[in-house]
């Protein structure tokens, strides 16, 4: 219900995340654009986005909504963001241990056969792409400090 909208107003549905905490519920939907996006682009889609859900009332009780870039540590929701983001570190969590292990960091080699393989220091493991419940960018602070300092005028 939300991409379309969110798509419709010129950003990259990135994804959603509901926690639904007895009193602090928060809906949280991230979005995208090229070149990023603006505290005024998350104020845009939050209007919209308001206004829909009132309309359509999806989620009893009260909540918070949170519209938000998806950062550095850009989360992962699909199977084109593993496809998109291959070469990149990655922090995932799964719901049932796979290999031995519910926690899982490395650098992504693509997506085969529904499996996200993943590059780890002593193994490469692939991951059954419905078994993960949360995945994760890990951004190389180095790297980007690195690249800051060399684009600052001297």
């Amino acid at each position: 219900m939300l991409q379309p909208l969110v798509e419709d107003l010129g950003f990259e549905f990135v994804g959603m995340e509901y926690n639904p905490a007895p009193r602090n519920a928060v809906l949280r939907v991230y979005i995208d654009a090229e070149g990023g996006v603006t505290l005024d682009d998350c104020e845009q889609v939050s209007r919209e986005v308001a206004a829909l859900l009132d309309v359509e009332d999806p989620i009893r009780g009260q909540y918070n909504l949170e519209i938000s870039s998806p950062g550095l540590d850009r989360p992962l929701f699909t199977r084109d963001h593993f496809v998109r983001f291959t070469g990149a570190e990655a922090a995932l969590s799964l719901y049932a241990p796979e290999q031995g292990r519910r926690k899982v960091r490395g650098r992504i080699l693509g997506l085969d056969d529904g499996c996200v393989r993943i590059q780890m220091e002593d193994a490469e493991i692939a991951l059954k792409f419905e078994n993960i419940a949360k995945a994760r960018l890990v951004p190389d602070y180095d790297r980007l400090m690195a690249e800051r300092k060399s684009a600052r005028p001297e």
